[in-house]
């Protein structure tokens, strides 16, 4: 029986499927077919294989959800679409304090209840409703394993069910997911683009997940957009409607907390400085190069293109600084010698407006030596570059 089986996965509830968890825990880490030989003398095959898949599950989870993980519970698809758990307290934070006192919220195609933790912890009363019944299990499992049950109820229901004038606050998470995988097409999300919308139109206030790709014409013009990065990797784009509307764009940075909020801010375009930075890619999906720009002094190599550049290292969580050492027209050639005449071994590429295939020029510069460096591939109008930074 496969853990994604509704009775493989209620198994695993019981006090001998909590005992063949806790087993299987311990020799996760061992040999597959000696873990599951060990596992069989005690259980049946079905316990034994959800109980090693889930173990596994749990490991991988910790990487999101810290210590909560050792006792959650997790399909593959529910813990690949997950938020982390520092970015779901970030957005369950700024949903708690849309009004005074505890907040109802409906919580819309639930998954596997990441959002959910985090808004029951934010003192909110969360009713959370996901489609498929193994996933609201799951999530359900997961509200009293951390308890809280007593903030957060979960049945398995169509999210196109929900009356969200009934609370005070709509959050939807829709599965981005499809028969061939992950889509950035929100016309593909489940409920599907015009049914979430349908279902904001009708909620008191809302709060929308989104891939961070969202093309900018499916947001809404009353809705403020927040992208959000974790250590420097876009995590998501949320869609806040609210009736204190204020901000249009805003970019968050975690675990920080520093947020970046559109002046209008433009910059200036010029030559390459001494200094090269790197936007965060929050910033830049959120079209507020131009506010790190001001923040940095700085300027734009390329109008077209999120690269800055300055003449001082100036320090700041909203970009990254790299020191210049030679700008060149880009070629193989010339490429190739200055990286051997530096005896660069270790060679970190990045490039944005550049068609160049990275894995493999990496193979044709056959780097040697056991130096490190940087090289930055871009453009100025339609001239191809090498930026190397040390």
């Amino acid at each position: 029986m496969a853990l994604d089986d509704l009775d493989a996965f209620r198994a695993l509830l019981t006090p001998l499927g909590r005992q063949a968890l806790a087993e299987a825990a311990e020799v996760i880490g061992n040999d597959p077919v000696a873990a599951a030989t060990r596992l069989r003398k005690t259980y049946d095959a079905a316990l034994t294989s959800a109980a090693l898949t889930q173990a596994g599950l749990r490991a991988r989870a910790r990487e999101k959800f810290g210590a909560d993980a050792e006792v959650m519970y997790f399909t593959p698809h529910g813990l690949e679409q997950s938020t982390r758990a520092e970015v779901a307290a970030h957005r369950a934070a700024r949903l708690a304090a849309l009004r005074p006192g505890e907040v109802s919220v409906a919580d819309a195609c639930c998954g596997i209840g990441g959002d959910l933790i985090a808004l029951a912890r934010a003192g909110c009363r969360v009713d959370a409703v996901d489609l498929d019944p193994l996933t609201a299990a799951v999530a359900a499992a997961n509200a009293a394993a951390l308890g809280l049950s007593p903030q957060a109820s979960v049945r398995t229901a169509d999210a196109a069910t929900l009356d969200p004038a009934a609370y005070d606050v709509l959050f939807a998470d829709p599965a981005r997911r499809s028969g061939r995988g992950r889509t950035f097409d929100p016309e593909a999300y489940q409920p599907p683009w015009p049914v979430v919308l349908a279902m904001i139109g009708r909620a008191k206030a809302a709060c929308l997940k989104v891939a961070p790709g969202i093309p900018y014409e499916f947001i809404p013009q009353e809705a403020e957009a927040e992208w959000v990065s974790f250590r420097g990797e876009v995590k998501e784009a949320v869609l806040w409607m609210t009736e204190d509307r204020r901000i249009t764009r805003r970019a968050t940075l975690l675990p920080y907390g520093e947020t970046l909020t559109a002046t209008g801010a433009q910059a200036e375009t010029g030559p390459v400085g001494r200094y090269l930075y790197e936007p965060d890619g929050a910033a830049v999906r959120a079209h507020l190069v131009g506010e790190v720009a001001e923040m940095i002094g700085g300027r734009l190599i390329d109008p077209q293109i999120a690269y800055l550049t300055g003449d001082d290292p100036i320090e700041t969580p909203w970009a990254s600084c790299h020191e210049v050492t030679e700008v060149m027209p880009f070629s193989l050639k010339r490429l190739r010698a200055a990286l051997r005449d530096r005896r660069v071994g270790t060679l970190t590429i990045k490039k944005r407006g550049s068609a160049v295939d990275v894995e493999r020029l990496r193979k044709d510069l056959r780097l040697s030596g056991g130096n490190a460096a940087t090289v930055v591939l871009t453009r100025v109008g339609d001239r191809p570059i090498a930026i190397l930074c040390g």
